[in-house]
């Protein structure tokens, strides 16, 4: 299985995205499974990881239904408030449905960059551990820090850092990133995701030969075993082609044999999220 960790579907005229700038801003418009379904199949990908990219509760069933009529949606990632005191009985729904795989929230946008040590937030993480329901961490370097307080009150919990912790590329800023990343990737349950790097570059001016100093330094400290490839379509968009991503990532890597590649191009998102193939 060839799959895409990660990558978004949204409806801006239904639900609401924070973070989105308004039209005419080419990410603001309808985003469905038959607009990257071609993408995939041309690509000899069996599927992807739909993540979430709005806060709001309807959101999570908006992407369930979608998975529920589109056999290229592996699993979703989903948003759940994991302050509110009821998240049990939310997740009890959500795991009603085979393709809900996990949960994420918009961390890097909290003003707080000590948001997920708050004690609500950990008692809500801890019913995921309970639950063995994986969660995506989307930070940026100054979160990193505070992980390693993360994965000690969490020592059970799956985890994956989105888009490597989106490190200033652009700028080529890699020390403070690569130590702190350094720091947590040596918790067995925390994974990476391979992910978001062209928009950290320079979006018209981008090489790959950028990619490769954060990429290599990433595969060195969690291996093949906990690397997965995520193309973060359609944001990716604003840089780059789906197509040219892969490509990209794949110029990075480097070499590998059959086997590393497929578990970065597949084998680890599944053992990871659990999906059902």
């Amino acid at each position: 299985m060839r799959i895409d960790s990660h990558q978004h579907y949204w409806n801006p005229d239904l639900l609401k995205y924070s973070w989105m700038a308004p039209a005419p801003h080419p990410l603001r418009r309808i985003y469905l499974p038959s607009d990257l379904e071609p993408t995939l199949t041309q690509n000899t990908f069996d599927g992807s990881v739909v993540v979430q990219a709005a806060q709001v509760p309807a959101e999570a069933t908006w992407l369930l239904n979608l998975a529920s009529q589109h056999k290229s949606i592996l699993g979703v990632v989903a948003w759940v408030d994991l302050k509110d005191a009821n998240v049990g009985k939310i997740l009890d729904q959500l795991q009603k449905h085979p393709k809900f795989v996990g949960v994420r929230h918009l961390i890097h946008d909290e003003p707080d960059v000590r948001w997920m040590l708050q004690p609500e937030v950990i008692r809500g993480l801890k019913e995921l551990e309970r639950r063995k329901v994986p969660y995506d961490l989307l930070l940026r370097p100054p979160h990193l820090p505070y992980v390693p307080a993360l994965l000690e009150k969490l020592p059970d919990l799956r985890m994956v850092v989105d888009h490597i912790a989106k490190p200033n590329i652009k700028e080529g800023i890699f020390d403070g990133w690569a130590q702190d990343m350094e720091r947590i990737a040596k918790h067995p349950n925390l994974y990476c995701k391979v992910s978001g790097m062209i928009t950290e570059a320079d979006p018209k001016n981008w090489k790959s030969e950028q990619l490769a100093p954060y990429v290599q330094h990433v595969l060195k400290l969690f291996s093949f075993d906990r690397l997965m490839f995520g193309s973060d379509w359609p944001v990716c968009t604003l840089a780059g082609t789906w197509k040219e991503v892969l490509a990209a990532f794949t110029q990075a890597l480097g070499p590998q044999n059959a086997d590393e590649r497929a578990k970065i191009l597949g084998s680890t998102a599944a053992k990871f999220y659990g999906l059902k193939l």
